[in-house]
């Protein structure tokens, strides 16, 4: 089944926000079938959301809307569907009291405005949005569907989780996609393609290789009958990657490096403290993303200067011995961090993010300093001399260390 995916948004085209929806939805939907054969922008305008929908019926089975379900003049999805498939909109009652409902229980005047909202064509069934006054649509007509579901991600990705996909996995039948992402870290991409090499070029399972913020992935995509079928084809190339490149394998599919992190932690029922420079907080608002980060966080300090290193115990003498970006002075902030705040586990981060040199170091040298109960452990990094990239990376690299040295204690 073809799929296609339409955002609409003027601001998006005008790079005021981020198309995150369209990466979301598409991701999810090969394991259910699904294949995207296109992903369009486009602006808040009547006539070009209705020739993108008759174009995108014309050629798909199945297509995505997000954004345009609003109370506004410019929320105009409801319209072009209407207007595509011939039907007019009108209120429906049941929509219109769960509208009023809903600012009731919040102490809200309801607008005039809002009663679009509640506004459905004969071929609409209506999906309940519990985070928001826009319910989405589910359309079928002519052998076609066209789901409708609202901008705001939060929205969408709960709708999408307890409405849509539910849905869509029990309708859709036939061949099943299925994935498996291999995270890696610390290796190159080119060099990394190299030594997967024997594994590529077969098709059905195609094996794909992506740079990203926290190393470079591994994509396994393999399509069959059966949910059991696409999985068996996908073992034996993931065991022979893994076999190949497994020393760089830092996690899989949905694992990011602040939740792997934070499981170790967890499992090894340890408390975690960091003493941060060139990633200026970035690394404990990483940390924190994860819900339940209490549990094991209990703080950071942001050392940006020298002297801030020094208030927060890292010796003077000893930066001064070594320079404020090595990795002597990166384990002196973890173990200074540890002590301070009686945590177990403890991490410093020490760079250039730039715009210049420092201490002869290049634009983009990162010193990454690990305490684990006392014993520290280092790392240098040379990345790429973008400032924002330095951040990330540097972010995701120290907490995928962090979690090797805890496997490894």
């Amino acid at each position: 089944m073809n799929g296609e995916i339409l955002a609409l948004g003027t601001e998006l085209l005008m790079g005021e926000l981020t198309d995150t929806n369209s990466s979301y939805i598409a991701s999810r939907l090969p394991h259910l079938g699904i294949s995207v054969q296109h992903i369009s922008l486009i602006r808040d305008d009547l006539e070009d959301l209705t020739a993108s929908l008759e174009l995108a019926l014309s050629r798909s089975d199945i297509i995505f809307t997000t954004g345009g379900l609003g109370p506004t003049h410019d929320d105009i999805t409801r319209e072009a569907i209407g207007r595509v498939l011939n039907e007019d909109l009108k209120i429906d009652p049941v929509l219109i009291e769960d509208l009023k409902k809903w600012f009731r229980q919040r102490g809200m005047p309801m607008s005039d405005a809002n009663n679009k909202q509640a506004m459905r064509i004969p071929s609409a069934e209506a999906i309940p949005n519990s985070q928001g006054t826009a319910p989405g649509w589910w359309v079928e007509k002519n052998g076609k569907v066209i789901v409708a579901m609202p901008g705001p991600p939060g929205e969408l990705y709960n709708i999408w989780e307890h409405k849509v996909a539910p849905r869509l996995k029990a309708s859709i039948s036939g061949q099943v996609i299925m994935t498996r992402n291999i995270k890696t870290i610390n290796i190159g991409e080119s060099a990394l393609a190299e030594k997967i090499l024997p594994f590529t070029g077969t098709g059905n399972p195609y094996l794909g290789i992506y740079a990203k913020r926290d190393g470079v992935h591994l994509r396994i995509i393999s399509s069959a009958s059966t949910e059991a079928k696409a999985r068996k084809m996908i073992a034996p190339i993931e065991k022979g990657i893994i076999q190949s490149v497994g020393a760089y394998v830092w996690g899989f599919d949905e694992d990011t490096p602040e939740k792997v992190a934070a499981e170790s932690l967890l499992n090894n029922g340890y408390s975690l403290a960091v003493m941060e420079s060139c990633t200026g907080g970035l690394l404990s608002s990483t940390i924190t993303d994860v819900p339940g980060s209490s549990k094991f966080f209990k703080g950071g300090i942001v050392a940006y200067s020298n002297e801030a290193k020094i208030e927060s115990g890292v010796p003077k003498e000893l930066i001064e011995k070594y320079g404020a970006i090595s990795e002597e002075t990166a384990k002196l902030m973890a173990k200074a961090i540890c002590i301070q705040m009686n945590a177990d586990v403890g991490i410093g981060i020490t760079g250039v993010a730039g715009p210049s040199e420092q201490e002869g170091k290049p634009l983009g040298t990162v010193c990454l300093g690990i305490s684990v109960k006392g014993k520290q452990y280092s790392e240098e990094l040379l990345l790429p001399p973008r400032r924002e990239v330095v951040k990330t990376r540097a972010t995701a690299t120290a907490l995928i260390l962090l979690r090797r040295k805890l496997m490894q204690a």
